[in-house]
């Protein structure tokens, strides 16, 4: 598609939203952002009415798992690599979200989609497919459990074949983070990987000995993914002193800290620090982390990521929007900033000169649905309700 317009619609920019606005968009890249009828352009290829509803950068995911529960739904029940890809593409661009961080965890498990060298595999298929043939833009997030000694060569080997676009460290070892007991982490595992007795003893005792040898993990591969060009990042931090090592090790990017505090502290050294929307739209962790919202509204978080559940970013950015900062604040912490912390330059705003990454917004009654998602110019999905919402074109007009 060469040229594209989207007009009829309250653009959100970073820093305001204007009333009857329009985008113009040639050769993927954003010619016109502006008032309607302006452009003064040639006739586009392409016309959507957006109905007065919002026209919004793609959203840019820096953390979700939503790929590990497309591979594993049930535990033990599996599917390719090539079905869940598909699938989730398909959803994920239904959802807002054109850049994408599949996160995969290198936890050491015997099986499932946590076994590092399936991750590993996993990571590589979908690099391939994504690399000739794609719905939106898709980049990987090795998250690696620094108790996991073994695996530091093969992360190693993953990044200099270039298909990591994120690293972080993380630690769920029972008695700090996430879990401050040793109950609180065995009422997690026997929920989430139905483990119990021996076998639960086994990884906590696992976890215990591996954090001897957790520093000489990520002082081994915090080098080579920085020469790489790869961005660092922690996961659950709960301490002044956790951000003062992990900023130490080249880490600009801190994911759902524990408390205010924590949070706080990483603003304090010019670190981005992102929260899970999820979080936002239930109203809390579920865990015993800080609430979210409480964060955004101190002004210690400026990233929203999905986490576990995908369509929590368009819901989290409007319930913001109604109650904390403004719609370009909000917009902004699952756009602009993502693309700030990740030098994703290309991306992030509806500015003239950006990639032609853009959704369009309406409601239902008071619930935000995305109805058109285009990525570097091209509609990659559609949706017209029937009776409830307005038509997003018309006979002659419509992609």
């Amino acid at each position: 598609m060469s040229t594209i317009l989207i007009t009829n619609g309250q653009l959100v920019l970073p820093d305001r939203v204007i009333s009857n606005g329009e985008l113009f968009v040639e050769q993927g890249k954003i010619k016109y952002t502006g008032r309607g009828r302006n452009h003064c352009g040639q006739p586009a290829a392409c016309v959507i009415d957006a109905h007065n509803g919002y026209i919004l950068p793609g959203f840019i995911d820096t953390h979700s798992d939503a790929i590990e529960k497309e591979l594993e739904p049930r535990p033990g029940a599996y599917f390719s690599t090539e079905l869940a890809f598909c699938e989730l593409e398909k959803k994920l661009a239904g959802q807002g979200i054109t850049t994408m961080y599949h996160s995969f965890s290198f936890a050491g498990a015997k099986l499932g989609v946590r076994q590092d060298k399936g991750a590993a595999e996993c990571i590589r298929r979908i690099t391939a497919m994504a690399s000739s043939c794609s719905l939106i833009r898709n980049k990987i997030h090795l998250r690696c459990e620094i108790t996991n000694f073994k695996v530091v060569d093969l992360i190693q080997e993953l990044i200099n074949e270039g298909v990591i676009d994120l690293l972080s460290f993380m630690d769920h070892t029972p008695g700090q983070g996430q879990y401050p007991t040793v109950e609180d982490y065995r009422r997690y595992a026997e929920k989430t990987y139905h483990l119990e007795g021996n076998d639960l003893d086994k990884i906590i005792a696992d976890r215990k000995e591996g954090r001897l040898k957790a520093d000489e993990c990520v002082k081994r591969l915090s080098p080579v993914a920085l020469t790489a060009g790869v961005p660092l990042a922690s996961h659950d931090d709960d301490s002044d002193e956790k951000i003062a090592y992990y900023y130490d090790q080249g880490v600009t990017l801190s994911e759902f800290p524990i408390n205010l505090e924590t949070a706080q502290a990483a603003c304090q050294k010019g670190m981005a620090v992102s929260v899970g929307a999820p979080n936002i739209v239930r109203g809390g962790s579920t865990g015993k982390g800080m609430r979210a919202v409480d964060a955004v509204a101190a002004g210690h978080a400026n990233i929203l990521c999905s986490d576990y559940y995908p369509p929590a970013i368009l819901h989290a950015v409007f319930l913001l929007a109604q109650h904390t900062v403004s719609l370009a604040e909000a917009v902004a912490m699952a756009t602009v900033a993502p693309a700030r912390a990740l030098k994703l330059d290309h991306l992030g705003s509806l500015e003239e000169g950006k990639a032609g990454d853009v959704i369009v917004v309406k409601k239902r009654n008071d619930t935000p649905i995305v109805t058109n998602t285009v990525v570097s110019g091209v509609p990659v999905y559609g949706v017209n309700y029937r009776g409830v919402l307005p038509a997003t074109g018309t006979e002659e007009s419509a992609c």
